[in-house]
């Protein structure tokens, strides 16, 4: 029988491992996409294999055009040549190179983050959701193992989508950004039955968030969330699960927290 296949940007360590591994385990066929870690994306897509699905490894920064379609032509031609996308999950996304004040910061590291963090995730979408809307339109038969065409796209932000950092300013604007660009396109692709979300994590334990550990271990024990743990790429999963499953038909443009509470505001 024919897997449903989801593309899960920066899939090869952190938060996209999580979330391809968990898509693996339900059986799921896997674009592993990453931009430099070979051996990690290797890995994962192992790992995936091992826990049941399938997984095929796609270097792609999505930052640049050509790789972006590269990266869609490979999953429409993956496992079989079904043609269908069932999940974009657009993860991946760099720090600042140098956490600076927005006084001293520079244009090429705000191009350059923009590039990869808003941008990129913005025309993969547009992409993925015209393939997705041309399956719809040429599919003699919508079903795969009985299960009717609900594709959805799911964008992994951060709680700096409302929460300013003065040190990386550009990075809290993309995530904002990224915030706006679900809401445009829930609203664009709900006539084709393509729901979109956006989940924002809050302080989760990956290679990004290893050089503030002390910091946020301090903030965590001092009250910071109500859940008074760090977050895992896991739980992120579970909620992209969730979602890949079907359990959210009747919601799209959704803000889904996993952030332990953060987003509450509390006297």
């Amino acid at each position: 029988m024919a897997r449903p296949l989801a593309i899960v940007t920066g899939a090869s360590r952190g938060i996209g491992r999580g979330i391809a591994l968990a898509l693996g385990k339900e059986g799921w066929a896997v674009i592993v996409n990453y931009a430099g870690n070979a051996a990690a994306a290797a890995e994962t897509a192992a790992e995936i294999e091992k826990l049941g699905g399938k997984a095929l490894p796609v270097q792609a920064d999505i930052s640049l055009n050509r790789d972006r379609e590269r990266l869609v032509t490979t999953a429409l031609e993956a496992f079989g040549s079904r043609g269908r996308i069932d999940l974009l999950v657009n993860n991946a996304g760099i720090a600042p190179a140098q956490r600076a004040d927005i006084l001293e910061a520079t244009e090429e590291s705000f191009d350059h983050l923009m590039n990869v963090n808003l941008k990129g995730p913005y025309f993969l979408t547009q992409s993925v959701a015209r393939e997705m809307i041309r399956y719809q339109q040429n599919a003699s038969t919508p079903l795969i193992s009985e299960r009717p065409y609900a594709p959805n796209i799911v964008t992994v932000s951060s709680i700096s989508a409302y929460t300013a950092s003065i040190n990386r300013g550009d990075y809290c604007i993309s995530k904002a950004g990224l915030g706006m660009m679900t809401a445009l396109f829930a609203a664009r692709l709900a006539p084709h039955g393509i729901n979109v979300f956006e989940i924002r994590p809050g302080v989760i334990a990956t290679d990004m968030t290893g050089p503030v550990k002390e910091k946020y271990d301090a903030l965590i024990a001092g009250g910071l969330t109500p859940i008074a743990r760090w977050g895992q790429p896991d739980d992120i999963a579970r909620a992209v699960l969730a979602i890949a499953l079907g359990y959210l038909p009747f919601s799209t443009g959704e803000v889904i927290n996993v952030d332990g509470g953060f987003h509450m505001r509390r006297l």
